[in-house]
């Protein structure tokens, strides 16, 4: 029979051995968690890089930071009388817009659009102006029919 006495040596023997299975453990852990973590913090720095880029591209898309008129018509751009047609418009680093003659306050925008009943056929003027003093200017007519 082994007695208490039989295995104190075993145990200190294996002690060293342990320490040092146990310190590899700890090791590869670390390096596991670093790894993960370096992969994470690398794809996540990525996407953020793909994200500005891919906005970039957006506001060059738009017209960078240059004033201009993105898009401004009527749909449909002939209405019978009582009938209501959206006038939409979309502007770039505009600070002001205003539609002559007025039809509600608006706001600069790269697509908005809001609905019109004009009684007889009328000319719109959409007007955008830019922290600079800048202006662009362009025209559509809704045609109106009895």
């Amino acid at each position: 029979m082994t007695g208490p006495s039989e295995r104190k040596p075993f145990l200190r023997r294996a002690l060293p051995f342990l320490a040092i299975l146990v310190f590899a453990a700890a090791l590869y852990d670390g390096f596991v968690f670093y790894s993960r973590w370096k992969s994470n913090t690398d794809a996540k720095r990525e996407r953020e890089k793909a994200e500005v880029e891919r906005d970039r591209k957006t506001v060059e898309m738009l017209g960078g930071d240059t004033l201009k008129i993105l898009a401004f018509y009527a749909s449909p751009p002939s209405i019978q009388a009582g009938r209501s047609t959206l006038i939409c418009f979309g502007v770039n680093a505009a600070k002001t817009v205003r539609i002559e003659p007025p039809v509600e306050d608006l706001h600069p925008a790269p697509s908005r659009c809001f609905p019109v009943s004009p009684s007889r056929d009328t000319e719109y003027k959409l007007i955008a102006e830019d922290a600079a003093g800048h202006s662009a200017a362009q025209t559509l007519v809704v045609h109106v029919s009895r």
